[in-house]
């Protein structure tokens, strides 16, 4: 019998997702859990510590398929002090190739590819969540990329996540453990928005259900939101008033990623593109969005397109898609902020809703692609970033007294 949660969360309880860290195959994974993340911990004083895991699709296809790797996995968890409690399953291959762009969204949840992969990790998570968990958390991509998508490909996906659905049900009842699967708005995405999220899962979501003869409940009981704040920051959405709205439609939120965005608060002044060139990488997307005249979003797919754009809005700040150190309030010489205010705003929505508990974890996966100023030349400097992030993270929500073991 799982026990109801305290309130607020315990230092162990924040962690950071490993996606920041090389190792697609099952064999790089575990190297990811003894060399860094296990260090992160020892740096952070724990005993034991959450871990938020990205697992490629090779790497939990191992685990799946051998008994013995996944009862060696678990234990390895274990020896290096480290609780599992969520997963990343958002990038299906190699996050760390020359070019990645919009590969990340590949296979969509219009492949059986996907299904597959995201079953897989459920079936992880279930095997390695702790008793004391009452939920595991995975994260997805929301649907796929706007510019693949149609009409055909989004009926496949809104079929497939409702089998997912039913399937994590099957698991519940054979394991006792409750997954839940959490689309992770993008800019740029099929859902990008709040709004956008919230139809597909009132509307679409609860039809397809109604229509393959399934309980509407599996919706909304093993699918979720993985709130990115960097994500609905660069969408210029207010924190506060999304959760709510999302609370409000019956939507859980199980996993809210702690993440700062780039901000250009006066692109009008002095020279913006010159500010921003150095976070113009090749590895990753990098969405610019804006306000128009009128009030309205407007935007680039990627920040080299906007450097070729002599015509784009400069009345509004511009918010770019690059995660940064959430620590960090100001970069370049102070001529590019950050949306870290964001944070702040959602941990005081959890300060006001103790009730309200998704799984909290820090994603910057953008370190080694950092300007040379913030950026770590060794794993020791990249440990010491990612403490840095956790601490300023736990003084953060001690302060609004939402951390139960702060340390004095």
């Amino acid at each position: 019998m799982r026990s109801a949660p305290e309130y607020g969360w315990r230092r162990s309880q924040l962690t950071y997702c490993s996606n920041v860290h090389t190792g697609a195959s099952l064999a790089g994974v575990q190297d990811v859990i003894k060399q860094q993340i296990a260090s992160v911990r020892r740096l952070r004083g724990l005993n034991s510590m959450g871990s938020g895991l990205w697992l490629s699709a090779q790497a939990a296809e191992a685990l799946c398929s051998d008994i013995q790797a996944m009862e060696d996995f678990s234990q390895l968890l274990h020896a290096n002090g480290l609780t599992l409690f969520t997963l990343n399953g958002f990038p299906y291959d190699n996050f760390h190739i020359t070019r990645v762009k919009e590969q990340v969204y590949q296979p969509n949840w219009a492949a059986p590819e996907r299904l597959a992969y995201t079953l897989n990790l459920a079936k992880i998570l279930a095997v390695c969540l702790p008793d004391s968990e009452p939920f595991g958390s995975i994260s997805t991509l929301p649907l796929g990329f706007i510019q693949d998508w149609n009409e055909e490909t989004h009926k496949k996906a809104v079929d497939a996540l409702c089998q997912l659905a039913k399937s994590l049900d099957e698991l519940k009842k054979n394991t006792g453990r409750h997954i839940r699967v959490c689309l992770e708005m993008e800019p740029g995405c099929v859902l990008e928005s709040s709004e956008q999220a919230i139809a597909f899962f009132s509307c679409d979501l609860a039809s397809a259900a109604i229509q393959q003869g399934l309980p509407k409940r599996l919706i909304f009981d093993y699918l979720g939101i993985c709130f990115d704040i960097c994500h609905q920051a660069v969408m210029f959405e207010e924190p506060a008033q999304s959760l709510a709205q999302f609370r409000a439609a019956g939507i859980t939120i199980g996993k809210i990623q702690i993440s700062s965005a780039l901000e250009l608060k006066q692109p009008a002044d002095g020279d913006p593109k010159k500010a921003l060139s150095d976070f113009a990488e090749p590895r990753y997307f990098h969405q610019v969005r804006t306000k128009n005249q009128d009030a309205r979003l407007a935007g680039k797919m990627d920040l080299p397109d906007l450097f070729i754009d002599e015509d784009f809005p400069h009345s509004d700040p511009w918010r770019i898609h690059f995660h940064v150190p959430i620590q960090v309030t100001t970069t370049q010489e102070r001529a590019v902020g950050t949306t870290q205010d964001a944070i702040l705003q959602v941990l005081e929505y959890l300060q006001h809703h103790p009730g309200f508990r998704p799984h909290l974890e820090v994603e910057t996966y953008t370190w080694q692609l950092l300007p040379p100023a913030l950026r770590p030349t060794t794993d020791a400097d990249l440990h010491k970033g990612l403490v840095e992030e956790l601490s300023w993270l736990e003084d953060a929500m001690h302060s609004l007294n939402l951390l139960q073991d702060h340390p004095q």
